[in-house]
């Protein structure tokens, strides 16, 4: 087995040997750390945004507002074809809060879980917005640190 020492860098044990022989590396044991635990508390730190940690407030009508605009207005209003087919609205916050014909889009506070995040994110059959270009990384941040932060009007 090789060291760990020798892994990172041979150079290392030509400084001080005795030194670098002895001292135990941080994560040099690999996936015996990788419990249950914490796997779900890093799964819960990365899915929690960045802008919680910030402090930054998601502003609906600057920040998703104008990306709904852009890539969902077109069937997600009446007489477009994802309105005719979910009956999902998305010309107003009220209309993205009261959801489809089959269910809410969005619960508040939890991006991961709602339906919303799901399409967007191509978690689900039907990937949003549909037959079209995928939204930006920087665009599915945003919507779903909102989401986090709450899903506020403001």
């Amino acid at each position: 087995r090789k060291s760990c020492v020798a892994l990172i860098s041979p150079a290392r044990e030509s400084l001080n040997p005795i030194i670098w022989r002895k001292m135990p590396m941080p994560f040099s044991h690999g996936l015996r750390l990788q419990t249950p635990a914490v796997i779900a508390l890093t799964i819960l730190i990365l899915l929690t945004p960045v802008s919680v940690w910030a402090g930054e407030e998601i502003s609906f009508s600057e920040d998703i507002f104008p990306i709904i605009q852009i890539r969902c207005l077109e069937c997600h209003q009446p007489e477009g074809d994802g309105y005719e087919k979910s009956g999902l609205d998305l010309r107003t916050y009220q209309g993205l809060m009261k959801g489809t014909k089959f269910g809410t889009m969005v619960i508040p506070g939890n991006a991961f879980t709602s339906n919303l995040m799901l399409m967007i994110d191509g978690r689900a059959k039907i990937r949003m917005p549909h037959r079209k270009k995928k939204l930006s990384s920087c665009e599915i941040k945003e919507i779903r640190w909102w989401i986090n932060q709450g899903a506020k009007d403001n």
